[in-house]
């Protein structure tokens, strides 16, 4: 699937340069020559990545910014005409991820356009979460939530959650979750697993006594439930 990019600029020419190489380049352009019509395409197209004019007719690319901040998570490049170290300041500032002066090679900006995206990619990965029934689980943070209550669990109970629910339905034995959760220091007190999950399940189960979320697999070991 092609990556949106938002092409916003008051100077035809320069619009139809940059559409043009960055289509050969494998992307999907739409582009608004006007602060007004961007905003209206950003909503509409829900590009990856705007590259914004600084000096826009009506709304000024500043505030064009300020406004897709407020409207999502868009990867934004500034394009302006002005020089001065204040300037780039102030569009870093309102939420800008890069900024470049004009003129620039079309063959830069590709490679600023690429750059950003893979920085966006990298927070998106990070701060993917798991879903699994009312449990939100978020490695990043180290976090779990039920609903909107957040759970405090220990890092060998956190790492058997994670484990787990990554892959509902597999059966893990004792073994498994003991090197995943605590490394080869403790693969000989295996049994142990067995605490920590009547720990967790006291902390993430309605009714630990029948777990919907870790099931035990008798004689083999425990696995995530699969339905939820």
């Amino acid at each position: 699937m092609e990556t949106t990019l938002l092409l916003v600029d008051d100077e035809v020419r320069m619009l139809e340069a940059m559409a043009s190489y960055l289509q050969k380049e494998g992307f999907r352009i739409v582009s608004a020559t006007n602060g007004k019509d961007a905003l209206t395409m950003a909503k509409s197209e829900k590009p990856a990545l705007v590259v914004l004019d600084w000096m826009l007719p009506g709304l000024s690319g500043i505030e064009v910014c300020r406004e897709l901040r407020n409207m999502g998570s868009y990867g934004i490049i500034m394009l302006t005409a002005k020089t001065e170290e204040i300037d780039k300041i102030i569009g870093l500032e309102i939420g800008a991820d890069d900024y470049m002066t004009k003129p620039f090679s079309l063959r830069e900006l590709t490679a600023r356009v690429r750059s950003v995206l893979r920085r966006l990619q990298g927070k998106t990965e990070e701060h993917q979460a798991i879903q699994r029934g009312e449990l939100t689980i978020i490695e990043s943070k180290c976090q779990v939530l039920n609903g909107e209550e957040e759970i405090i669990l220990t890092p060998t109970e956190f790492k058997l959650l994670l484990t787990l629910s990554a892959k509902p339905g597999i059966v893990f034995s004792r073994l498994q979750l003991m090197k995943a959760a605590m490394e080869d220091d403790f693969i000989n007190y295996e049994r142990t697993i067995d605490s920590h999950i009547s720990n967790l399940r006291k902390k993430i189960e309605k009714d630990p006594a029948i777990p919907k979320y870790i099931q035990t697999v008798y004689g083999f070991g425990y696995r995530f439930g699969d339905k939820l």
